[in-house]
């Protein structure tokens, strides 16, 4: 296959599958900004994704590519990392859902570090139990997000998570606790 024909064949698939413009004569359109018309946030870890989906499809594998598990990350201090969707989105698409919380004041490894600002919250479906999102402000938030991240990109629900063995004296404990706290289970508050 020559390259012409790959490129044909990426277009076809690929850019087509994510509904990216091109032009007249195939080629991603851009704007005067060289900007495109890709949709959502714009993440080192997503274009990393977005890269390996892309060499999955060139090598003629399945790709895979979940933007609904896709965390968002500021690193300020504290941290705020998020995944899913919005209280506010989840309102108006009309999904019922249930919200737990734990506060890093509880968490013992962060009172050691002296950040205890912050809190996880956990937005899970309120028919199915599974976790449709998870917010976090607090210390390493960013780090912290990855484990909601595969808890719903396998469709845990907060009782999954609390089940799992978290070490002690972790940051990660918030996480659990915020589980825990979904059947008001809570263990150190």
């Amino acid at each position: 296959m020559t390259a012409r024909e790959i490129l044909a064949t990426l277009r076809a698939s690929y850019c087509g599958a994510i509904s990216v413009a091109l032009d007249a004569r195939g080629r991603i359109k851009i704007d005067a900004l060289y900007a495109t018309n890709i949709a959502g946030p714009m993440l080192a870890h997503k274009a990393e994704d977005e890269g390996v989906a892309l060499a999955e499809l060139l090598a003629g594998q399945a790709r895979h590519l979940n933007y609904a598990v896709s965390p968002n990350v500021v690193y300020t201090g504290p941290e705020v990392a998020s995944i899913g969707q919005t209280e506010e989105e989840l309102q108006e698409a009309a999904i019922p859902y249930n919200i737990s919380k734990f506060p890093f004041t509880a968490v013992g490894r962060a009172r050691a570090m002296g950040e205890m600002e912050g809190v996880v919250k956990i937005l899970a479906d309120k028919t199915t139990d599974r976790i449709l999102s998870a917010h976090i402000i607090g210390p390493d938030a960013g780090a912290l997000i990855a484990e909601l991240a595969t808890a719903m990109e396998f469709g845990f629900s907060p009782e999954d998570v609390a089940r799992i063995c978290h070490a002690d004296p972790r940051l990660s404990e918030a996480a659990k606790e915020a589980a825990l706290a979904a059947a008001n289970r809570v263990l150190h508050i």
